[in-house]
């Protein structure tokens, strides 16, 4: 399936932290506005989509069994094939391995892909009554809640916690993740913090849950996501700068070792990651862009070591000795990532990374335009497992050229 489909559009909505004089729009408001902004840059219409595919992230908002085709009625589109993905922050890349697919067999020829969510305006059924049933039922509650692990920061703060028995890992070095991505994020226009941090910023923030800082912290927004994908043939009718699939690879519920007591410090871009490189046919000197998953700067350093691009416990030290700015030697969250551009609840923020990987390639970056960027890795990362890192995770690489 190597290049054979294209992303030939793709739309951010400005995001929102809810602040007093800001709009309050709901969930189907942004996925018809982001939708909206993907249909333009590609030159299309929502007609265009008519008999062809649409595919719905989760929304943890829109609450309701048959999600998809409720959008699909709200934006005004019957579709012959409706996709839907709750894998959390790896449904957009989910999303689009399931379209390249079903254009591969001739079902349809182009995906309308979208996603929203409005996690500071959950509407609420009763105060104090979770919405997501992860959090009443099952591992998490059994195993995690009763002893106060109360969301991701307190599991992530375990798991990195663990990291750092096992390997070298400094404050520093994950310091100079976030201070890049904000460095990124002062440079994008769509980000949710724009102003510039230090080293000494990110040190002197507060613990929320050891180890884990503030500044370590994705924040939250509401926003939406969308982008539109095709045969590669039809890509080249739409655009002279599609962005084409070159390779991609997943894993679900992996577990590192065993499966009693497995290594919480790897996750499945073990497995993901040289699916993806086989398939595109590159190797890791020729990315010229890597977007990880970045809710938190040490899951970057997992996601740099399982991927490949260091070896595991070298993480921290490959960040220390790389240029990790956009002008760099190692360009990485370019858009300033979910860490300052927000995180649109947690399974759109898995968009952000795809959508900047289309953006550089087709050299709409402005101010943090990477130079010569021809091949982009970016990463899907959804679900946080009892005992694991991550439920999903998905590695996706895209071209400038098939």
């Amino acid at each position: 399936m190597r290049g054979e489909v294209a992303i030939v559009g793709y739309g951010r909505t400005p995001y929102s932290r809810v602040k007093p004089g800001e709009p309050v729009l709901t969930v189907d408001e942004y996925i018809a506005w982001a939708a909206d902004l993907a249909l333009e840059r590609a030159g299309m219409s929502k007609n265009d989509f008519d008999g062809q595919g649409l595919a719905v992230s989760h929304s943890e908002a829109g609450h309701t069994v048959n999600w998809s085709a409720s959008v699909a009625e709200t934006l005004g589109i019957s579709p012959k094939v409706l996709l839907r993905a709750d894998q959390g922050g790896a449904s957009a890349s989910s999303m689009l391995i399931r379209a390249a697919a079903m254009i591969h067999a001739g079902i349809v020829d182009r995906v309308l892909v979208v996603g929203a969510d409005t996690p500071l305006t959950l509407p609420s059924v009763a105060p104090g009554l979770p919405l997501s049933p992860e959090r009443s039922r099952g591992t998490y509650w059994d195993f995690q809640g009763p002893f106060g692990v109360m969301g991701a920061t307190a599991q992530f703060g375990l798991i990195q916690t663990r990291y750092r028995h096992e390997h070298e890992l400094t404050d520093e070095q994950l310091a100079k993740i976030a201070v890049t991505s904000r460095y990124h994020a002062s440079l994008h226009p769509g980000a949710i913090y724009r102003k510039p941090i230090t080293v000494d910023d990110y040190l002197d923030s507060r613990v929320l849950s050891a180890p884990l800082r503030l500044l370590d912290c994705v924040p939250i927004v509401n926003g939406g996501l969308a982008y539109v994908v095709t045969s590669a043939k039809s890509a080249r009718s739409i655009t002279d700068r599609p962005a084409y699939l070159l390779g991609f690879g997943e894993a679900n519920n992996y577990y590192h070792g065993s499966r009693t007591r497995p290594d919480i410090t790897c996750t499945g871009f073990v497995r993901a990651a040289p699916d993806a490189f086989s398939m595109a046919g590159v190797t890791h000197k020729d990315v010229d862009l890597f977007e990880p998953y970045d809710d938190y700067p040490f899951v970057v350093v997992m996601q740099l070591e399982d991927c490949g691009f260091c070896k595991k416990g070298e993480g921290g030290r490959f960040v220390e000795e790389r240029n990790l700015r956009f002008d760099g030697d190692f360009p990485l969250s370019t858009d300033g990532g979910q860490l300052s551009g927000g995180q649109p609840g947690g399974a759109i923020g898995g968009f952000m990374g795809m959508i900047e990987a289309v953006t550089q390639l087709r050299g709409e970056a402005g101010e943090r335009q990477i130079k010569d960027v021809s091949i982009t890795t970016s990463l899907g990362f959804g679900g946080i497992p009892y005992g694991r890192p991550g439920r999903s995770c998905i590695t996706i690489i895209l071209g400038s050229e098939r």
